[in-house]
């Protein structure tokens, strides 16, 4: 059997990263491997995977919607297509494993390979598990989760580990100074790292902007990641704030082991991979979940971190009024800082990307 192994991710960089770290640990281990990626053209994974140096390929998928669009109409045709697609490139590559790390464009490769007796991995990041995961769960050889909770989701009860969410193995490596210094950030400063999304997070964004004096503070500054499609309108927000000076904006950050080790607080959404980031940085967080997502799941995840001490949770419909207050309470305590970060570096599992990569091995 060749030693080849595809992995089928994207759509957002929570479904990126950890099949980048997979990939990554498994260069580190056998640097004999060949490794493909399967996304779709025009999302994150189009950028970001190239960019790291491995093959990439597309097929054509979509999200499923249930409001009536035109991608709607589309998608059964797109499943079909996508089918077919995963087919040819499965039966040209030959590989040996099969890596799907969730979102829908991962369904068709994984599913196909199953078909073809390919042994097939899923790894799930959100305590409850995405609907990809809950419909190849039963059909897939491993299912790798980051949280317990998430057993209760799956049809199956063998071949099921509790990994972690794989992360980039700089994350919480890198020293503070330097890190501060290619961020462009003064030493002596409380920092403030804001976590947008690659999709962006506007009522994180308003509710910082509800907050001028915090913007404002000589002794704080804010690595603000508003976001791409956010990124103009916060500027001309905080251009118009007098003191804003310490105020960081970009849209979009690929470096983020540095802005982990340049922070003492972060503030984000609640999407497993970001909160796998966090905690193997030993940061303390405040997390704003997603109100939308799948089953709330967001919510779901912080929850867990805040009933372990290491995050404050404050729902999306408060941030607005809550979210300075906290900030500033935080950063008033360095003892408290310093306890959530214990409790998230306690609750971390850093070793997520090589355990799953050692069992993709295995599986040869």
């Amino acid at each position: 059997m060749p030693r080849r192994v595809l992995f089928a991710c994207g759509g957002t960089g929570g479904h990126v990263f950890p099949a980048l770290a997979i990939a990554e640990a498994l260069q580190r281990t056998a640097p004999d491997l060949e490794m493909v990626f399967v996304g779709t053209r025009g999302r994150i994974e189009a950028r970001i995977v190239p960019a790291h140096g491995f093959p990439f390929t597309t097929i054509w998928i979509a999200g499923f919607s249930r409001r009536m669009s035109i991608g709607t109409l589309l998608f059964p045709l797109q499943l079909v297509v996508s089918l077919l697609q995963s087919l040819v490139l499965l039966l040209r590559f030959r590989p040996a494993v099969v890596v799907g790390t969730g979102g829908y464009v991962s369904g068709p490769p994984v599913f196909v390979a199953t078909l073809l007796g390919i042994s097939t991995v899923v790894q799930e990041q959100n305590s409850y598990p995405g609907i990809t995961t809950r419909l190849l769960a039963g059909r897939v050889r491993e299912v790798h989760i980051a949280f317990e909770a998430t057993r209760k989701f799956l049809r199956r009860s063998h071949g099921v580990f509790l990994s972690g969410t794989p992360v980039r193995a700089a994350v919480g490596t890198l020293a503070r100074p330097e890190s501060l210094e290619r961020l462009g950030l003064l030493p002596g400063r409380h920092t403030v790292l804001v976590i947008g999304g690659s999709q962006g997070a506007a009522s994180i964004n308003d509710a910082l902007l509800a907050a001028p004096d915090l913007l404002s503070r000589p002794d704080v500054q804010i690595l603000w990641l508003t976001g791409a499609s956010e990124l103009v309108r916060v500027q001309q927000r905080v251009a118009v704030l007098p003191g804003s000076e310490g105020v960081h904006l970009r849209g979009f950050l690929e470096e983020m082991p540095l802005a982990y080790a340049a922070a003492d607080l972060a503030v984000c959404r609640a999407g497993a991979s970001t909160l796998a980031e966090v905690l193997c940085a030993g940061l303390p967080a405040v997390l704003v979940p997603y109100p939308y997502a799948a089953a709330d799941h967001q919510t779901l995840n912080a929850r867990t971190l805040a009933a372990a001490g290491a995050a404050v949770l404050i729902p999306d419909s408060e941030a607005k009024e809550r979210l300075g207050k906290e900030i500033r309470e935080i950063l008033a305590h360095p003892e408290r800082r310093e306890a959530m970060g214990a409790a998230a570096r306690a609750l971390a599992l850093p070793d997520a990307a090589r355990t799953i990569a050692d069992a993709v091995l295995k599986l040869m």
